[in-house]
């Protein structure tokens, strides 16, 4: 997976289900694109929050870097502060960005598997962690993942469902040992405090922020908080 910026709680399920996790930091970055943005819950409405950066057409996202220039690390601080101030894990969700926010990491993929690494842990999701650009391994987009996938001895390799349909048009693993397999992960209501409506999809700060960390663990594994496993 790309290294993504404050992500969703399906991103730490693929992490849960693998024993090899490796950060697609070298592929090309895309403006408006889930690797420098994501959303959260401001006045009960979905709102993008995003890092500013420097980059051309073409570069990797291992070469972005963050645009610092633009104070936007205590701005966000503080965006995330307002929006969660009466949330009953406000704390827990708010540490680890700032820890994150406090750190100076020029690149945007060193900062973003930063925090990742740190919610992992938090979550208690520790496979081997590895990043493509050390890896070496070239080739097209399907035959390279096959590639990491055996380099690693792995039989199995999952897949985010969006990227099914260019996997089994490119037909690579149809003809290797590694079964292919996409994920499956339907994120469940959750108490979601100061929304009308259930708003889903939403950054894991929005998620740690209403559950805490030992509830958003089982939610990032399963998809159900608590309250609804009970009552199904």
């Amino acid at each position: 997976m790309q290294p993504t910026f404050l992500p969703w709680a399906g991103y730490f399920q693929l992490i849960a289900q693998a024993d090899v996790f490796v950060f697609l930091d070298d592929a090309q970055f895309e403006k408006q694109s889930w690797q420098s943005r994501n959303r959260v819950l401001v006045a009960g409405a979905s709102h993008w929050v995003s890092a500013p950066v420097h980059s051309h057409l073409g570069q990797t996202i291992a070469r972005v870097q963050i645009d610092d220039s633009r104070h936007w690390r205590k701005k966000l601080l503080r965006t995330l502060e307002q929006a969660y101030a009466r949330h009953p894990f406000r704390g827990e969700a708010l540490e680890s960005v700032a820890q994150s926010l406090a750190g100076r990491e020029s690149s945007l993929s060193e900062f973003n598997i930063n925090l990742i690494l740190r919610v992992a842990k938090r979550l208690e999701l520790q496979p081997r962690f590895e990043r493509s650009s050390s890896l070496g391994i070239s080739g097209g987009r399907s035959e390279r993942l096959l590639s990491i996938c055996e380099h690693f001895g792995c039989d199995e390799y999952q897949s985010p469902a969006g990227a099914a349909e260019y996997l089994v048009t490119d037909g690579c693993f149809a003809d290797s040992s590694v079964r292919l397999t996409f994920q499956n992960y339907t994120p469940g209501p959750y108490r979601q405090q100061g929304a009308g409506e259930f708003v889903s999809h939403l950054s894991w700060v929005d998620v740690v922020a209403n559950l805490g960390w030992r509830e958003a663990a089982e939610y990032a594994r399963t998809g159900l908080a608590a309250m609804e496993m009970v009552a199904a």
